[in-house]
Parts: structure tokens; sequence; C-alpha cells
């Protein structure tokens, strides 16, 4: 067999990924999403083996639940044809292998680096330097926003060309706080280090991307969650989802002037977020998820007070989106802006609300679950019209649904299991990887042991990572007075996009 397969969170030995050569490999990857919608690829990473490159390929299958596993090795310098000109889905990984190891393609349209690691191949590539697109014409300009954004909004760097106030094309370039994440799994040692290092990824999706590494570790050590972890684990991941969705609808609001809306539904975030300090320390939950334990157990007394903020909120948050949505100028504002097709989300690979905005469904909760998800028969919610209105529907639609969710979990709130967690060494020469549905979509942690059973490599996929060319499309055409809107709609990570 020249692929294996896996599920979600499931640990082999790194002997079992079958190697091939590189025409068999590109050939099997790009075989698998031909004509097949539910497949995509998760993650597609290389790591040094002595003097080569080891390139895996992950394909995730969502009607079967599994995730197809091969490899190939190659080394740097070599040319080879690339994954992307046979299917785009492929694109940032490829040139992410490029920046990284000096893998070359032959026939890659667009290789440009991703996110200037100190440890690039090629340190003369740098953001000073960047290879922005341009069209040679005196009708059109160009407009440059960022890197230094007004507010709180991260380093990030957008460059329009526009005819008038037309938007005919947007670069976006990140990486501006490429912070070596990746590289901080391996060298910090402890597990309390490295559990501190996922919760910092993205501060927006800290119980996300925390729970995807506590999955990795508790897999690489045999070790079986209790069924009150995975229940702490399932109920952040809702509230996180709540408070995210209710604070964006606020940001939407305020991109189109409309003061209401902004204030009742920031207003509304802050319960509850403030719950989140109250069970467990912070209102990010920093110190809320950890491998191995349940480190602030949920009581039946944090229950009664969430059911009794759950019942001031609602009426609230369904109040105001009812004004929200008859409101002729944000539905205005609303429909019709920023639209990504079905055909182009499913060919650069989008995930979450990025891909279910257009008819695509992609939701981890459903198609390899994890935690309680498995008993809780979750239908993800689809719109149709890739639009901003589709987005700001989707998040309406994800937090009543998350509410309710959180509704039936706290009415049986399960014992806690008060033993300390007792760990074996992480399985030498392995391989793991966990997909988490967070807010945004699908989050993907693969790690890697050597011989000793240590991390070898750690590879970081944050849903983002698919979607920013998502946001890049969806103005095309549209007044570049609308990229606002359109940009806080998507609400990508800058800082889960520069690990």
């Amino acid at each position: 067999m020249i692929y294996t397969t896996i599920i979600n969170n499931q640990t082999i030995s790194i002997s079992d990924i079958p190697e091939m050569n590189y025409n068999e490999f590109i050939d099997l990857n790009t075989g698998f999403l031909t004509n097949s919608p539910e497949k995509h690829c998760v993650n597609y990473f290389g790591y040094p083996v002595s003097n080569q490159i080891r390139l895996i390929c992950c394909i995730a299958d969502d009607n079967t639940h599994q995730i197809y596993l091969s490899s190939c090795f190659v080394k740097s310098g070599d040319q080879l044809d690339s994954f992307t000109a046979r299917n785009f889905n492929f694109e940032k990984f490829e040139r992410e292998i490029h920046e990284n190891f000096g893998v070359d393609y032959n026939d890659h349209p667009w290789l440009k680096p991703v996110r200037y690691a100190k440890n690039r191949f090629d340190p003369s590539q740098t953001i000073a330097n960047y290879p922005f697109f341009s069209i040679e014409s005196d009708e059109l300009h160009e407009v440059g926003v960022g890197p230094i954004h007004a507010g709180i909004i991260e380093p990030g760097h957008f460059r329009f060309i526009c005819n008038g106030e037309q938007i005919l094309h947007l670069e976006i370039q990140l990486g501006y706080q490429h912070r070596g994440i990746e590289q901080q799994f391996l060298a910090k040692k402890k597990l309390l280090q490295r559990t501190t290092i996922a919760e910092s990824i993205a501060g927006d999706t800290v119980v996300g991307h925390t729970t995807a590494f506590s999955h990795v570790w508790e897999s690489l050590c045999g070790f079986q969650p209790s069924h009150d972890m995975e229940y702490a684990r399932t109920l952040a991941l809702e509230l996180e989802r709540m408070a995210v969705h209710t604070g964006d609808l606020s940001a939407v609001c305020t991109d189109i002037a409309y003061q209401l809306g902004s204030a009742v539904f920031g207003r509304l975030r802050t319960p509850i977020i403030n719950f989140m300090q109250e069970w467990g320390g912070n209102r990010l939950s920093k110190g809320l998820i950890r491998p191995g334990r349940n480190q602030f157990p949920f009581t039946p007394e944090l229950a009664q007070r969430l059911a009794g903020i759950l019942d001031v909120y609602e009426p609230d948050f369904l109040e105001m989106n009812e004004q929200l949505f008859q409101l002729p100028s944000a539905l205005s504002r609303f429909e019709r802006t920023g639209v990504v097709s079905y055909e182009d989300v499913l060919s650069i690979g989008t995930v979450g609300m990025a891909a279910r905005m257009s008819g695509l469904s992609r939701d981890i909760r459903q198609s390899h679950p994890f935690g309680l998800y498995p008993e809780m028969n979750h239908e993800p919610i689809i719109k149709h019209h890739g639009d901003v209105y589709s987005r700001v529907q989707i998040r309406k639609a994800e937090v009543k649904q998350s509410m309710q969710y959180i509704r039936n979990l706290i009415q049986n709130v399960p014992e806690s299991s008060e033993n300390e967690p007792v760990f074996q060494s992480p399985k030498p020469n392995s391989f793991t990887l966990s997909l988490v549905e967070g807010w945004r979509g699908e989050i993907c942690h693969c790690a890697i042991t050597d011989e000793q059973g240590e991390l070898a490599h750690y590879k970081v996929k944050d849903p983002s990572f698919h979607n920013w060319l998502a946001l890049a499309l969806a103005v095309r055409n549209n007044e570049i007075s609308d990229f606002p809107i359109c940009n806080k709609s998507f609400n990508l990570s800058y800082s889960g996009h520069d690990l």
C-alpha cells in the first residue's frame, strides 16, 4: 500500500507512513482531491532527516472520518513539479516548504515567501524586498494599508490595486511577527511550558489550540482523557465560539456605522468572557485546558451560574439580531458584498466558516469528531451566497446553536476525576495528528518524536492559513470602502499565521 490511514488523535509509528518516489507522491495526493469535495489537505509539510527533507502529506476524507498519510524524501535544491499546478489547495503549503528548505518547483504559479522564519533557507528573502504583484497602467493606483494599523489589529500589510474606488487585486503580506512557535515546542522541554506556548498561538483561540496540543500529547503518551476532561474542553470550545462570534458581530456593526449593534453586541460578549474568568481565572481561558488533567473542574454551581448568564444574554442577543437583519441600510452593506463562490472556496481549500459560507460543508465536529461531539449529532450551519451576509448569518446561527449545546451540557455535569495524571513517556519514532474545530475552523497539530521519544518536529496549522486568500478574492470588484467589513466578516488571525 502506498498510503496509510489514521483517525483523528491517533498515534502511529513513523515507519508506518509509506515512502514513495515523488512522481507517485504527487499523483496520489492530487488524485485524492480530483472531483472529491469531501477530501482536502489538512497538512502538508517537510522536516529534515539527515541530509534530506521528508515530506508528509495528510489528506482528510470527511465522509469516512479517515486521514490518508503518505511521504516522500527530497533534497534542498531539487527541481520538482508542483502539486499546486494540479490543485490549488496545496499553494501555500508548497510555498512554505520552498521557503523553509529551498525545494524548488518548476511550475508553481506564486512561489513567494510565507512567514520569514529566522531559520529560513534563503535569508536574503526579506519583508523589505517582498515581490508584490503590480499592474502597469496610468489609470490604476496602489493603496497600502499597514503593517502598522490604527487600533489593536496585529501587523499585516495589504496592497490594493484599484481603478478609482474599485479593487482589482489585493495582495496580503504577513510574517511581521514570526515568533518561532513551532521551534519553541522543541526547545522547551517541560510540559507546562509547551502547553503555555500552545495557548499563546492565537489569543482568540486559546481553547482551540490548547485542546489540539492536549490531544496530541495524550495520544503520544497513550493517555485516555476522562469524560470530565473532554466535557470541559467541549464546553469551553462552544463558549469561545459564542464569545468571538458575538464580538465579531459588534465589529461588523462598527464597520457599517451601526452604533446600536456595535454597542449591544460588544456588551453581550463581556458576560461570556467574564464567566470564563470565573471558571478558570482568565477571560481568554488561559490556564483552563491542560493535558492529562481537569485543571478547573466544572461544577453544578458553575452550571447554575452559566444558565443564569445565558437566560439574560439570549433575549438581548435575539432582539439585537432581529433589529440588525431588518435594517435596510445594514442589509444593503451585507448582501452581495465580498462574494467568494463555491468553486473558489473549493479550489483554494478554505475551511470552517469560510467554506460553509459558500455551501462547502467542512466542520471537524461532524467529519472527524472529537471530545463529546460524537454524541451530540452536530449539524454544520451552511449558507450558499459566500458574501458578508452569509458570514454574519453563520455567526448568528452558530451562537444560537452553541448556546443550545451549552444548555444541554450543563444539564448533566460529570463528577471530576481528582487523580493526578500518570503519563508514560511519549512513544518514540511516532507520528500523531489532532484536528479540532475552532470557531474559525479547522485547527491541525502534528507531532513527530525521535528515538528517545523527544519531539523531533511539531507542526501547527491555524485555519487562517487556508483562508487569507479567500479574503483577497472576496474584495475583488468591490469598492475599497467595503474592505473593512469584508475583513471583519472573516476576522482571520495574523498571529495564528505568523508562527
